[in-house]
C-alpha cells in the first residue's frame, strides 16, 4: 500500500519556527527583567540610553520579528483548524498579515527614529 500525502507540508518546519520564536522571545524577556531589575530606577533619561545602543535595537527588532512570525503561525493554524468558508479565512488572513506587517513597521519606525 503507496500512502501520498498531500498538502502544504507546514508541520515540522512550522513547529521548529514557534520553538525557536519562543526561545528568543524567552532570552530577550529574561535580559530586558535583568537590566530592568539592575537597581538603577527607570526615567526617560535611563530608558532612553538603553535603546540608543545598537544591541539592545537588534535584540528587540529580533526579538519583534520572531514575535510576529509567532503569532502568525498561531493565527494561521487557528483559522485553519476552525473558519471552514475558504473566502472568509483568506480575508482573515490577509487581514492578520496586514495587521502583522503594520506593527512589525511601527516596531523598525519606533526603534531607528
Amino acid at each position: 500500500m503507496n500512502r501520498v500525502v498531500t498538502g502544504a507540508h507546514y508541520g515540522l518546519r512550522d513547529w521548529l519556527a514557534q520553538r525557536i520564536t519562543a526561545a528568543i522571545i524567552a532570552v530577550y524577556s529574561v535580559i530586558v527583567v535583568v537590566v530592568l531589575m539592575g537597581g538603577v530606577p527607570i526615567t526617560y533619561a535611563v530608558w532612553t540610553d538603553l535603546f540608543s545602543r545598537g544591541w539592545m535595537r537588534v535584540a528587540t527588532l529580533l526579538f519583534f520579528v520572531s514575535l510576529i512570525w509567532h503569532v502568525w503561525i498561531g493565527m494561521r493554524d487557528i483559522l485553519m483548524d476552525y473558519v471552514k468558508p475558504d473566502g472568509l479565512r483568506l480575508s482573515l488572513q490577509v487581514f492578520t498579515v496586514l495587521i502583522l506587517a503594520s506593527y512589525l513597521g511601527w516596531s523598525v519606525q519606533i526603534l531607528w527614529r
